[in-house]
């Protein structure tokens, strides 16, 4: 009989439907869920619900935080400047919440996008709110070109998980406008892009990325090796 397949909770996007109407729903794309069971995980979409994140961590063997929003900059102790984007505070404490608990059970925790973001706040970390106002990052960290063309290169950090998957370089796509500012204590810097921006974290028993491997994952090597790095935490 095979080994079960880890379940990993995935956080997920509040989505309004219609105009007026007051609905909202939870989702995320199909690629997060498709590229994890390829990986050999079993994925489980979260509703945000803050009341039952401590519940939801303790259910799940590890945990997704995904792209989505803006992180509101009141985590890192900022108040909003202009290019701020969208942010959903029930999502920042539904995410905070997983994440505390998570992390107190001693499960890993993978992060996408916003996911690292998140982490790096978490642990103690800056963000850039938008960085087009740093301008001594030029490289195109926000692509035009959709899926699945990549955008720029990073380059990993030797003794690090993703270097193990990955080798020394990888391009990568690039959809986003924060970024890591100050490194969060604790946490070490897994891959870089041209400009130096940080481009991927690990600590104990975390894995997050800027950019979204699942997003290429059906036809890239070095996307998949994302979640293989993950899957060596399970």
């Amino acid at each position: 009989m095979p080994a079960p397949r880890p379940v990993v909770g995935l956080s997920t996007s509040q989505l309004t439907e219609g105009t007026g109407l007051g609905r909202v729903f939870n989702g995320t794309p199909r690629r997060y869920t498709e590229a994890l069971d390829t990986a050999g995980f079993l994925p489980l979409l979260l509703p945000t619900l803050p009341d039952l994140a401590e519940t939801y961590a303790a259910q799940v063997d590890a945990v997704l935080l995904t792209g989505g929003v803006d992180v509101h900059p009141r985590h890192f102790g900022e108040h909003p400047r202009r290019g701020l984007g969208q942010v959903d505070g029930e999502r920042d404490e539904f995410e905070i919440r997983l994440y505390r608990e998570a992390r107190r059970l001693g499960k890993p925790v993978f992060g996408i996008c916003r996911g690292v973001q998140m982490i790096n706040v978490l642990e103690g970390g800056t963000l850039w709110q938008h960085l087009p106002d740093a301008p001594e990052f030029w490289a195109d960290h926000a692509q035009v070109a959709p899926s699945p063309a990549v955008g720029h290169e990073v380059t990993f950090t030797p003794g690090t998980h993703l270097h193990a998957t990955h080798g020394e370089r990888a391009f990568v796509n690039s959809y986003h406008h924060q970024a890591l500012r100050d490194l969060a204590p604790g946490l070490v810097a897994a891959a870089h892009a041209p400009d130096g921006l940080v481009e991927a974290v690990e600590g104990d028993g975390l894995i997050a990325v800027q950019w979204h491997p699942e997003v290429l994952a059906p036809d890239s090597l070095p996307a998949r090796a994302f979640f293989q790095s993950c899957r060596n935490l399970c």
